[in-house]
C-alpha cells in the first residue's frame, strides 16, 4: 500500500486528481481524555458487492477510464499518479492488501504467511513465507532478492536511489533469505509496528537494485511483472494501456481476456459511457467539475477575475445536473463510496490571528461538521458522516470521535477572552481596530468544495468569524499558497492507509529550523505542532502491540485537536460509473480491485 507523502507534488496530484470537492491523495492524533469508547468500523466504504466467480463467465475485454497514460508504473518515483497505482494492481505483487476496513491481510497469491518476533524481543525480526508458485513473466520466481532491492532502493540509505518514499523502509538493516528460497528475513535496525504495509507493490530487482535502473520510467511492454495480467500495449500517444492474461499466472484464472485502460477526460466520461465506449469510468472529477453552461458574454467593464470563475450556482447546478445524467444512462448504475481519504480545514497557524491559541480553539470549536457534512455529501447521495479524528477514517478499524477533546465550549466567550469583540448589532469580530478576517483558500471549479466553503463561511459568521473565500486552480494551490503560507484556512483531501504512525506523521510534525534558522514546515501545512505531538507518532510506529499503538494514535490526535492544527469534515466521496453486466469492479473505497474477478455475468 502506497504511504501518503505529504510534498507539495502529492498535494498537486491530488488536486488534479479529482478530489470531489476539497483538495487533496489526497486524504491523510488523539488524546487520553476525554476517552469515548472505540467505534466500530460503519458499514465498508466500498460499493462493488460480493463477488460469485462462478456466475462470471470467461472471456471479454473491459474498458476501464484512465486520466491518462502514466509516466511510470513504478509508484515510488515522483512521476507516478494515481493511475499507475491502479495499473499496478493488476501487473506486481502486494503482500499485504486492504480489507474493506483498511486492515492489512496476507494476499495469499503471493504471500503463504509472515510473523514477525514477538514483543520485546529485540531486533524484530519478519519472517515471510511468499508462496512458492510465485514468479516473474520471466519465470524468475519472487525471492529475497527482490525485497533487498526494493529495500536499498527507498531506505535512504544510498543517496544515487532518488526515491518520493522512504518511509518505513529506513527502519530495515537487512534483508536475507531464511531457510529455503521461500523464506524471507527482514531485520529491523529499531522497532517498527507497520511492517505490514512494506512491499506493496514489489518490484522486480531489475527495477530497483541500480539506481541507474531505479530512476528510469517503468514504461513499455517487456518488462518483468507478476500479476494476474501482463503488459501487452503501452501507447502513451494514443492513450492507450493494454493488459492481457499473464500465461505465467498461478492464481485464480483472470475472467477478462483484456483491459483496456483507455485515457478519458474526466468532461468526456458521461459521453463515453452513453455512447457504450467504456465500462468502467471514475465520475467523481466528472461531476464535481461538471463545466457550466456558456454565460452571456461579460460587459466591457467586467473584471477579468469576475469573468474568468463562474458564478457559484452555476457550478452547483452543472454538478447536480452532471449526476442526474450519470444517473439516468441506461445500462450504467453509478456506485458510491467514501473514499480513503480525509477532507480536513486545514489552519495556518504561523499567521495573523491563528498565531493564537485561543483563536485556533475557538474557530474549530466554532466549525458546525455536521452541517458541512450535509452541505458536501448529501447531494451525492452519500451518507453525511462528519469526521472526528485526524488520522483515522469513520469506517477504519479503530476509529473514534475524539473531537471532545478541543474543549466543548462556546467559542464566543473563547473569542472575548482573546480580545476580539463583536459589535452590539452583530458582524465580524475586531480588535484594536483590525476585523478577524480570514481567507480560505479553495479548489476553484468544485461544487462541493464551494457547497463546503459556503457551509463553513455561514458557520463561522455566526460566531463573528469573517471568512473570505479564495479560489485557486490546482497549478496555483500548492506552489503559490500552501507552501508560500498565502492563506489563513484551507480545504484540503489526503489519502489515509493501513500505517497512519508513518503515514500521517509529516502532516502534523513540528516544522524544524533550516539552515537559516527559519522554521521549515516541510508537509506540514498548517505549520505548527509539539514536540509531544511527534514523540506519540514515533512511539506508535514503534509500539507492536495494536491496542497500544491505537491508544498512542488517539492520543497524538488528542493533541492535534486541542493544539488546533486543522479541523476533520468528512471522508472524501467516490463515484465510479459501471456498466451492468460487469462485476468486480465499483467504488472500492479502502480496497483496490481484485482484477482477475473483474468480469462479465452475460
Amino acid at each position: 500500500m502506497r504511504v501518503r507523502q505529504l510534498t507539495a507534488a502529492a498535494a498537486a496530484l491530488l488536486l488534479a486528481a479529482g478530489l470531489g470537492g476539497c483538495s487533496g491523495h489526497p486524504g491523510p492524533a488523539r488524546t487520553p481524555a476525554p476517552a469515548p469508547v472505540p467505534a466500530e468500523p460503519t458499514a465498508t466504504t466500498g460499493d462493488v458487492g460480493p463477488v460469485d466467480r462462478t456466475a462470471v463467465r470467461d472471456g471479454g475485454t473491459l474498458r476501464w477510464a484512465v486520466d491518462g497514460v502514466p509516466a511510470t508504473l513504478n509508484v515510488y518515483q515522483g512521476a507516478a499518479t494515481a493511475d499507475s497505482a491502479l495499473l499496478a494492481h493488476a501487473l506486481y505483487p502486494s503482500l499485504f492488501r486492504p480489507d474493506e476496513h483498511g486492515r492489512p491481510v496476507p494476499d495469499p497469491d503471493y504471500l503463504a504467511g509472515a510473523e514477525s518476533t514477538p514483543p520485546g524481543q529485540w531486533p524484530q525480526v519478519v519472517t515471510y513465507r511468499l508462496n512458492p508458485r510465485a514468479v516473474w513473466s520471466d519465470g524468475t520466481p519472487i525471492s529475497a532478492a527482490d525485497l533487498d532491492a526494493q529495500r536499498t532502493a527507498l531506505s535512504g540509505s544510498d543517496p544515487a536511489h532518488r526515491s518520493a518514499r522512504a518511509a518505513g523502509y529506513d527502519a530495515i538493516d537487512s534483508v536475507a533469505q531464511g531457510a529455503d528460497p521461500h523464506e524471507v528475513r527482514v531485520t529491523f535496525r529499531r522497532p517498527y509496528a507497520e511492517w505490514r504495509s512494506l512491499f506493496g507493490p514489489l518490484y522486480p530487482a531489475a527495477e530497483t537494485a541500480a539506481p541507474a535502473a531505479f530512476e528510469q520510467p517503468l514504461t513499455g511492454a517487456g518488462r518483468p511483472s507478476a500479476g494476474p495480467y501482463a503488459l501487452s500495449r503501452y501507447d502513451a500517444e494514443g492513450g492507450t494501456v493494454t493488459v492481457e492474461r499473464s500465461p505465467l499466472w498461478w492464481g485464480d484464472r483472470p475472467k477478462a481476456d483484456r483491459i483496456d485502460f483507455l485515457a478519458v477526460p474526466p468532461d468526456q466520461r458521461l459521453d463515453a459511457l452513453d455512447q457504450d465506449r467504456l465500462d468502467v469510468a471514475p465520475l467523481t472529477a466528472a461531476v464535481d467539475r461538471a463545466a457550466p453552461a456558456a454565460a452571456p458574454a461579460a460587459s466591457p467593464t467586467a473584471s477579468a477575475s469576475a469573468s474568468a470563475a463562474p458564478p457559484p450556482a452555476a457550478v452547483a447546478e452543472a454538478a447536480a445536473s452532471a449526476l442526474r445524467r450519470a444517473e439516468s444512462l441506461p445500462g450504467v448504475t453509478v456506485h458510491r463510496a467514501a473514499a480513503a481519504s480525509l477532507t480536513q480545514l486545514t489552519l495556518n497557524t504561523a499567521r495573523g490571528p491563528l498565531t493564537d491559541p485561543l483563536v485556533r480553539r475557538a474557530l474549530i470549536r466554532a466549525v458546525d461538521r455536521q452541517r458541512v457534512a450535509d452541505a458536501a455529501l448529501t447531494p451525492l447521495g452519500l451518507p453525511a458522516a462528519p469526521l472526528g479524528n485526524h488520522l483515522l477514517a469513520g469506517d477504519q478499524d479503530g476509529y473514534r470521535d475524539n473531537s471532545e477533546a478541543a474543549g466543548s465550549g462556546d467559542p464566543a466567550r473563547l473569542l472575548d477572552g482573546a480580545g476580539w469583540m463583536r459589535p452590539a448589532g452583530g458582524g465580524a469580530r475586531s480588535k484594536g481596530g483590525t476585523r478577524l478576517a480570514l481567507t480560505l483558500l479553495v479548489p476553484a471549479g468544485s461544487a462541493t468544495a464551494e457547497r463546503t466553503a459556503d457551509a463553513l463561511t455561514a458557520g463561522l459568521a455566526d460566531s463573528g468569524i469573517e471568512v473570505r473565500q479564495v479560489p485557486a486552480t490546482a497549478e496555483s494551490f500548492v506552489g503559490e499558497h500552501l507552501a508560500a503560507g498565502d492563506y489563513d484556512l484551507a480545504l484540503l483531501s489526503w489519502p489515509v492507509g493501513p500505517g497512519p504512525a508513518v503515514e500521517q506523521r509529516p502532516a502534523y510534525a513540528k516544522p524544524r529550523p533550516d539552515p537559516d534558522g527559519v522554521p521549515e514546515p516541510g508537509g506540514n501545512f498548517g505549520r505548527g505542532g509539539t514536540e509531544e505531538i511527534d514523540r506519540l507518532f514515533d512511539r506508535a510506529a514503534a509500539e507492536p502491540d495494536p491496542a497500544a499503538r491505537l491508544d498512542l494514535l488517539q492520543e497524538a490526535d488528542g493533541r492535534i485537536w486541542q493544539f488546533g492544527h486543522s479541523v476533520p469534515l468528512y471522508q472524501r466521496p467516490e463515484l465510479v460509473g459501471v456498466r451492468t453486466g460487469l462485476v468486480g469492479a465499483g467504488a472500492y473505497g479502502f480496497g483496490w480491485p481484485r482484477f482477475q474477478d473483474v468480469g462479465w455475468t452475460g
